[in-house]
C-alpha cells in the first residue's frame, strides 16, 4: 500500500505532515490532483518531521505567550472614564470594544473584542470584573474601572 504526505488536514486519514498508508487510486485519483497530498521520498519524510516539530513548537511558545499574557491581564487594572450624569449613570455605554482598546494601550496585548466577555455593556460608573479569552481555554480576569471624566 503506497504512503502519502499530507498537504493539508484531511478529515479521515490526519493532519497536514502526517505520514499516512492510503489506496494507489486512492492517492492518484483523488489526492494528488486536488493537492491535498503529495508522494513521499525520503527527504521529504524528513522535511515533513522538520515542520511538524517546528510547528508543535511554534504552537508550544504561543501557548506559553498567551499564559503570560493572561497573567499580567489578571495584576491589570483598567480605567475608563466616560461622561457621566449626577446619578452614575454613563451617557452611551462602555462596550467590548473600549475594553480591548484599552487593554492594548495599557499593555499593547490586542485582543479581539469578541474575546471580551461581558453580559451586557457597562452603563454606570463602577468597578467591573471583566473576563478575558487570550486564547484557547485561556482566560484573564481584567478589573476594570469605570470612572466620570470632567466634562
Amino acid at each position: 500500500m503506497p504512503q502519502a504526505i499530507l498537504l493539508q488536514d484531511v478529515d479521515p486519514l490526519g493532519e497536514r505532515g502526517a505520514v499516512v498508508d492510503v489506496s494507489a487510486g486512492y492517492l492518484r485519483n483523488y489526492l494528488l490532483p486536488r493537492k491535498l497530498a503529495e508522494t513521499p521520498t525520503k527527504g521529504s519524510i524528513e522535511a515533513a518531521v522538520r515542520r511538524r516539530e517546528s510547528a508543535q513548537r511554534a504552537k508550544q511558545q504561543a501557548a506559553d505567550r498567551a499564559r503570560d499574557n493572561a497573567v499580567l491581564l489578571g495584576r491589570t487594572v483598567l480605567t475608563i472614564s466616560q461622561r457621566a450624569g449626577d446619578d452614575g449613570r454613563l451617557f452611551g455605554s462602555v462596550t467590548t470594544q473600549d475594553i480591548a482598546e484599552a487593554i492594548r494601550d495599557a499593555r499593547g496585548i490586542r485582543v479581539d473584542r469578541r474575546k471580551v466577555h461581558l453580559e451586557e455593556p457597562i452603563r454606570h460608573i463602577g468597578t467591573y470584573m471583566v473576563v478575558v479569552e487570550i486564547a484557547d481555554e485561556v482566560m484573564a480576569t481584567v478589573k476594570t474601572m469605570v470612572v466620570a471624566s470632567d466634562p
